[in-house]
């Protein structure tokens, strides 16, 4: 089940984001999914750098997926729609879409473990129960 909290994260496509073909160039749709989870979490919870640096819990993929079904150009207006649909014991799942105007431009999604810095590599633990429920999972 899809928790209720949702983020809309607006981006204008710049010159450097395209390829040869004018198009926008793939690894942009991953840099932005990246950066609309920050801001999903940071909205919900606290930034990804406090969390890191207070809590020693970084957020690193595990898997991740986009669909392209038209292109994006220069000066092109975007808006990500990012959405946690999924959230298991040390993992959540973050929807996107990529819209422009009405029509959707593409769409994917991560998995991100919570993992804990603490004791040198990262591990993957249990996500907090503020964690939890500031993110829109109460159990």
């Amino acid at each position: 089940m899809a928790c209720k909290l949702k983020n809309v994260y607006s981006i204008k496509v710049v010159f450097g984001d395209t390829d040869a073909a004018g198009i926008v160039f793939y690894p942009n749709y991953y840099r932005w999914m990246d950066q609309a989870t920050h801001e999903l979490v940071n909205k919900a919870y606290m930034s990804v750098s406090q969390l890191q640096k207070e809590k020693d819990i970084i957020l690193p993929l595990v898997e991740t997926f986009c669909q392209f079904k038209s292109p994006l150009f220069f000066e092109d207006q975007v808006e990500v729609h990012s959405q946690i649909v999924e959230m298991k014991n040390k993992v959540i799942k973050v929807e996107h879409v990529f819209k422009k105007g009405d029509n959707i431009v593409a769409s994917g999604y991560e998995i991100r473990a919570w993992a804990s810095q603490a004791e040198g590599a990262p591990k993957a633990v249990s996500i907090p129960q503020d964690a939890r429920a500031a993110l829109g999972f109460n159990e």
